[in-house]
């Protein structure tokens, strides 16, 4: 199994009613920033750990668990709104910098949440690096009935227990489960993941620790003029990093592509490029290494 060789430590913190799970890795140094990562859809904090062990330098670093993720606990809503990410890490950022800006990194889901905050609150980033965080299609406002319709049907679904998680037999399963999903991951490293991603419970069973309501559909449309308004309040400087695979190609079926997400990113006034060759998704897993080296270039550029 794979050995971590920098040493994570767990803290809860109460967030806006839930007791926020934070992993920790080293202590703070003075005129370095908070380094903040968070997580995508379906992931955990845990997930950081290769790339922190490729860091080349020792620094804080803070990643929590979102709200509904790995060991964050609270009431469990029957669906999850954008926002309240948003103004979760605002609230940790309190904690944990006080009025101080931090280094900001965020992947998939985690990297649209950062973009947003970023612009939402630009004085609190110093830099932002976003991993694979593309937002979601243009929607038209006649979308908008047949959104709240399927919104309102998948919580119906949910309530009937209609929209559980697969559970697992062991934890072996679980990480053939993420070998399969992620056909870079290597053994050493889904076994080791698979004891963070899912947790067995009382009924023998290994559970993925995230809530399926994460599965509803957001009911509010997706406003690309909204977010590219977002985009040009942004400060800090930006570092996109894309992956070699065309996961958003993959995803969409040219409904979305990449070309439209490189157009959006031209209302980001300070943005750079990086590219990491033989990964997908989740290129933090396949080449941890190159992006920890990139994340550091760009943190002390």
């Amino acid at each position: 199994m794979y050995q971590p060789k920098r040493a994570s430590r767990s803290e809860f913190v109460p967030i806006r009613n839930l007791r926020y799970h934070v992993r920790l890795w080293g202590e703070a140094r003075e005129g370095h920033a908070p380094l903040v990562l968070v997580h995508g859809w379906m992931d955990v904090a845990a997930s950081w750990q290769f790339v922190v062990d490729a860091f080349a330098h020792d620094r804080l670093v803070i990643a929590p668990d979102w709200r509904g993720y790995g060991l964050t606990e609270g009431p469990r809503p029957d669906n999850y709104w954008f926002p309240d990410y948003l103004a979760d890490l605002e609230f940790l950022l309190d904690h944990y910098a006080g009025e101080a800006p931090v280094d900001l990194v965020g992947h998939s889901m985690g990297g649209n949440i950062a973009m947003l905050y970023a612009g939402a609150r630009p004085q609190r980033i110093r830099r932002l690096a976003n991993l694979e965080g593309f937002g979601m299609p243009a929607t038209r406002p006649a979308q908008a009935p047949g959104r709240y319709a399927k919104w309102i049907g998948e919580l119906k679904a949910f309530h009937r227990g209609e929209m559980a998680l697969k559970t697992y037999d062991s934890v072996e399963g679980v990480a053939r489960r993420l070998m399969k999903t992620n056909r870079r991951l290597t053994q050493d490293k889904a076994d080791w993941l698979a004891r963070h991603w899912a947790r067995q419970e009382a009924d023998g069973q290994w559970h993925i620790l995230g809530d399926p309501a994460h599965k509803i559909v957001n009911a509010s449309l997706f406003r690309v003029d909204e977010v590219l308004e977002i985009y040009k309040a942004i400060t800090a400087p930006v570092l996109n990093v894309e992956a070699g695979d065309d996961s958003l190609g993959q995803w969409w079926q040219g409904r979305y592509t990449l070309a439209e997400y490189h157009e959006r990113l031209k209302s980001v006034s300070d943005l750079r490029l990086g590219r990491v060759e033989d990964a997908g998704h989740m290129l933090h897993h396949d080449q941890p290494a190159e992006v920890a080296r990139l994340i550091e270039d760009f943190l002390s550029s």
